[in-house]
């Protein structure tokens, strides 16, 4: 048995693509080795920036030989159609075999195919993976180019080395060709490496500063960037997706502590986080305890103390919050210890963080009503209006909401204030998409609002509202409970899925460019959590008939009807699929939760929710059991008995007058008039 190696150079792979073409790698290998009919006992798949390998362990030296059979045309056939059968099995007619196949003689041909070497395999199977690779960018580059047959790779491709134990594998595609050499770090070492073997790869590459193994770069990222901090007397903001990242950038990655001006730190948390994560891959800090004396034992890492101690020495005295530092990683052990590299990032951070300053200032010179007037320049959809038109629908949607008593919102927020905020809220929730911090960094949206309304006084529940409407994103994310946030948000995500409803803009398949599954999964996740009490039939009435949708459907001096029924229709049923999807998840008997739809007419989620409950908690109980037991024998009585074709079928209604239950008073006593 014998090891492959197989590298395939390029130019730098971006980060994001990595993890999938490590993937694609290994299944393409193996449906060409399946092909083949050879087998590894173990495959491992690694990527750098500027490589792809695969290491294929115990393949066999060459496949097995195989005997198959064709079965050709009757003895009695025409001359043609036998040869015909000949060519096309690589036989001749006297080695033939003929056979008897339900008593007529028919021709077989058997087709002995002996071994391949295993090389010759390989040399076949590394230009189709390659042709057949699914990056989902890729390039042509060149005078070849010009030809739309030519190479396609995420990136120019430089070199393949690929390697059969101790032999090459001759192959090439395009202009490159297999062999021996690959390169190491583009600075720690600029020459060639010759690879002897699958064995010494990875140790070779590490000699010459590159480390193979994704993994293995991820812990160095993972433990470094909290050492680095650690050393300070920070905490380092652990962000997973940030070491993945730093990771597919880097081949020898070094964490180092930097430091920016302390006074960034009046600009909110959020922001600086996304300027240092999104422009520039850096970790933040947050305040500790006592810095760690642990040593740093590598020393081929520069020490991250010296530094941690000059860039904390200024903020030390603050307690909890982020810190004015940050942990960048670099692609190279500099000699200086990283000074240098840690400069240089600071200098690009203070520049990023500068301008999310000046955002953060000039937003609010401008009180966010004004910010609103301007949402009537934001096409929400062409069918739709402008944001503004949605605003105003929100709001009067919530309003309506707020409105009802004893539907839920009065439980902690009681009168006119309430009322007031509801609709101040909603009015205000998207005035921030048009602040210049959000148009930096989107995914601040309403977040940034929150902010704005807390620097201009408004109350907290107003406040909390703009920031917390958009919540629930998805199934993992945190329900609001506030009153003022459940309103806004419910008649939000209300108003959005009757809207695109409207417009006949549901989603079909696996297609929902509006996220409005998102959106039901949100109504239904407020709904239950908060235990909020209303019709939706009449929620939707008054989304249609109380705002500008009306008019997309139908016309209210035609139809005075509440609300126009097929919509109403398509809208309960598609929010009941996604109830079903959502108790399933949750653990709830397939067969309980469309027991308890089956009896329809019921649009109130919390009492659906609570039969739905209440049947689960009674069939596990004894009583529950016995009930299924005699229905089920029952209903297989009658199966065996009637049936489709049975002589008597009963096509009448129970006999209602002789019904009793002799067991009912013990249980249930009689009830005493008031």
């Amino acid at each position: 048995m014998t090891d492959f190696l197989l590298e395939i150079l390029s130019e730098e792979i971006p980060a994001r693509m990595q993890a999938k073409a490590r993937i694609d790698l290994e299944n393409l290998f193996v449906a060409q080795m399946d092909e083949a009919g050879l087998k590894a006992s173990d495959i491992s798949v690694y990527s750098t920036p500027r490589r792809l390998a695969l290491i294929a362990k115990d393949l066999p030296a060459q496949t097995e030989a195989v005997n198959e059979e064709a079965k050709g045309p009757p003895e009695a056939a025409p001359d043609q159609a036998v040869d015909g059968f000949c060519r096309k099995n690589g036989v001749t007619r006297d080695q033939l075999e003929v056979r008897d196949v339900k008593g007529r003689a028919t021709y077989f041909a058997v087709i002995n195919k002996p071994g391949q070497d295993t090389k010759e395999v390989l040399a076949a199977a590394i230009p189709a993976i390659i042709k057949a690779f699914p990056w989902p960018k890729s390039m042509r580059w060149g005078e070849a180019s010009l030809s739309t047959e030519s190479l396609r790779w995420v990136r120019p491709l430089s070199g393949i080395v690929a390697i059969f134990g101790d032999d090459l594998v001759e192959c090439s595609i395009d202009v490159v060709t297999s062999g021996f050499e690959t390169v190491g770090h583009r600075f720690h070492h600029q020459g060639m490496i010759t690879i002897g073997n699958a064995g010494d790869y990875a140790e070779k590459l590490r000699a010459c500063h590159v480390l193979v193994d994704h993994e293995e770069r991820q812990d160095i990222i993972r433990e470094g960037a909290a050492k680095a901090a650690s050393d300070a007397g920070l905490e380092l903001v652990e962000d997973e997706g940030l070491v993945i990242e730093n990771a597919g950038l880097t081949e020898w990655p070094v964490p180092l502590l930097g430091s920016f001006d302390p006074a960034f730190l009046d600009v909110p948390e959020e922001v600086i986080q996304l300027t240092a994560r999104v422009n520039q891959k850096y970790f933040v800090c947050q305040y500790a305890g006592e810095a760690s004396s642990a040593p740093d034992n590598d020393p081929e890492r520069p020490s991250s103390s010296r530094l941690a101690e000059e860039s904390s020495a200024s903020s030390a005295e603050h307690k909890g919050g982020l810190t004015s530092n940050f942990v960048c990683t670099a692609n190279i052990g500099a000699s200086d210890g990283g000074k240098a590299i840690v400069a240089g990032n600071e200098k690009v951070l203070t520049a990023r963080l500068s301008d999310a300053k000046f955002f953060w200032e000039l937003d609010q010179k401008t009180p966010l009503e004004d910010h609103a007037k301007k949402l009537s320049n934001i096409v929400f959809h062409e069918k739709l209006g402008t944001v503004a038109d949605k605003v105003e629908r929100v709001a009067k949607l919530a309003e309506w909401l707020v409105s009802l008593e004893g539907n839920g919102f009065y439980q902690s927020s009681p009168g006119d204030t309430f009322h007031s905020e509801v609709s101040e809220a909603a009015r205000l929730c998207k005035a921030d998409l048009v602040t210049e911090m959000v148009g930096e960094f989107p995914e601040l949206q309403g977040l940034m609002g929150g902010y704005y309304a807390e620097k201009e006084g408004k109350s907290q529940a107003v406040a909390n509202a703009i920031r917390d409407h958009y919540k629930p994103v998805g199934q993992g994310d945190e329900v609001p409970t506030d009153p003022v946030t459940v309103a806004v948000s419910l008649a939000d995500k209300l108003d959005t899925l009757l809207a695109f409803f409207v417009i006949d803009e549901k989603p079909t398949g696996s297609k929902d460019p509006f996220a409005l599954r998102r959106a039901a999964l949100g109504i239904l996740r407020l709904i239950e959590e908060n235990v909020i009490r209303f019709k939706l039939v009449d929620a939707l009435d008054a989304g249609l008939i109380g705002t500008d949708l009306g008019r997309y459907r139908y016309n209210r001096a035609e139809n005075p009807d509440a609300g126009h029924p097929t919509i109403k229709t398509e809208i309960l049923e598609f929010l009941a699929d996604r109830l079903k999807v959502q108790q399933r998840e949750a653990g709830v008997r397939h067969d309980l939760i469309d027991a308890v739809f089956a009896l329809g007419g019921e649009d109130d989620l919390v009492r659906l929710l609570a039969r739905v409950k209440a049947l689960q908690a009674f069939v596990e109980t004894p009583d529950g059991e016995n009930l299924l037991a005699g229905y089920k024998r029952a209903s297989n009585i009658l199966k065996k008995e009637g049936g489709e074709n049975s002589p008597l079928p009963f096509r009448g209604g129970p006999g209602v007058g002789i019904l009793t239950n002799r067991a009912l008073p013990r249980i249930v006593p009689t009830p005493t008039p008031p």
